[in-house]
């Protein structure tokens, strides 16, 4: 069995080409986290949805597919990484709000620098402040929105992110139905969280052959 990404847009001619390569498609069923689709020679495609809690198909299952992929939604988006951080909301794939921001955290001590104690406890404090920024701009970017929100997409390091909703001020995003995909993205920039509804909005699809 193997895994594959597939793009909001990409769904119908991801369909096509898969038919195409194994014998045509004889079989594509809703199931209750996407659908399961069977090609001719015995390949079988099960495709998990993003955004679960609003999967209601009808009518032809690839349609469906690809109209509950692409339908338009607003999305709270949070990347923290140590250092680095990035708060937005996208209406479908438009970035209609964000804030991005940066703090030093040391990376190593430097030969003949702190001892390592000491090198420990500022580096410590140079986290808590990092991640104390990465929460106020979060509570100021989603908290506002939260009300408004059909998911909250989350990625960059786990124990970051983490930390960062344990904020009392993050309080409201706790409504907010969080999407189980975490995005391994690098340095949150504003070019990597404007790329991020290519992610978001995906089709993870597994593969098993006959």
């Amino acid at each position: 069995m193997r895994s594959v990404e597939v793009e909001a847009e990409r769904i119908p001619r991801w369909f096509a080409n898969f038919a195409g390569r194994n014998e045509g498609l004889t079989e594509a069923q809703a199931t209750s986290d996407g659908i399961r689709a069977v090609a001719g020679n015995g390949t079988v495609a099960e495709c998990v949805v993003p955004f679960l809690s609003c999967w209601t198909p009808a009518g032809d299952a690839v349609e469906a597919l690809a109209a509950h992929a692409t339908a338009p939604r607003r999305v709270g988006v949070l990347l923290v990484r140590l250092g680095g951080y990035a708060a937005g909301v996208f209406d479908g794939t438009a970035l209609v709000g964000s804030k991005v921001g940066s703090r030093h955290v040391q990376g190593r001590s430097a030969a003949g620098g702190w001892s390592q104690q000491r090198f420990a406890r500022r580096r410590a404090n140079q986290a808590d402040q990092a991640l104390d920024a990465a929460a106020d701009t979060a509570a100021r970017i989603l908290v506002p929105a939260a009300v408004d929100l059909d998911a909250l997409v989350l990625g960059g390091e786990r124990k970051a992110v983490d930390r960062v909703l344990a904020a009392p001020a993050l309080k409201a995003l706790a409504a907010v139905p969080v999407e189980p995909r975490f995005l391994p993205v690098p340095d949150p920039r504003l070019d990597v969280l404007k790329a991020t509804p290519a992610q978001f909005r995906a089709v993870t699809v597994r593969l098993i052959d006959p």
